[in-house]
């Protein structure tokens, strides 16, 4: 009987083809280890859940990235209204701020709060805006929450720069939602 002498391999590794070839044992571990390159430690972008209504869960945190990792994790069809809304926003308040709280997009000014926040539902984009009974025209869609008030955005509504315009900056003057 012919005796196996054990394999060591390491399972998540991959030896290349083209290792350098050295002389003597020294230099072959040495030609080894550079070749050896282990697997699955390359970045992974990790997979973004699409909770109920297919609203992207994406972790709390500030600026600007995590906002752009909502609008792109977002059903392909309501993309494109967060992406007009977020450039709207940016064009109509110098220096907002930016962040993904409780799995929507907030917008605030320094110092002032929160004036706008982002969900989204089944058949629409709910704009939220904080203080919008104070806005004129008001929005057209109350909340149970005082003094707030709503705008839904449907996949095939026309966009009015204009009146969004207008409730930004108006929404951004006021004092914002403080949490």
């Amino acid at each position: 009987m012919k005796k196996s002498t054990p394999r060591t391999t390491t399972p998540h590794a991959s030896i290349s083809a083209s290792a350098p070839k050295a002389s003597g044992a020294a230099n072959i571990k040495v030609a080894l280890k550079a070749t050896i390159k282990p697997k699955g430690l390359a970045k992974k972008t990790p997979r973004v859940k699409l909770l109920a209504r297919g609203n992207p869960q994406i972790a709390k945190a500030d600026g600007d990235a995590p906002v752009q990792a909502y609008i792109d994790a977002m059903p392909a069809r309501k993309r494109a209204i967060v992406r007009w809304l977020d450039a709207l926003i940016v064009r109509s308040v110098p220096d907002v701020r930016k962040a993904v709280k409780w799995n929507s997009p907030f917008y605030g000014v320094e110092g002032q709060g929160w004036f706008l926040g982002v969900h989204t539902l089944t058949h629409y984009v709910k704009i939220a805006f904080f203080h919008g009974t104070e806005l004129q025209p008001m929005p057209p869609v109350a909340s149970k929450v005082k003094g707030a008030r709503y705008f839904h955005i449907r996949e095939d509504d026309a966009l009015d720069d204009a009146q969004m315009v207008m409730w930004v900056k108006q929404a951004a003057a006021l004092p914002g939602w403080i949490p």
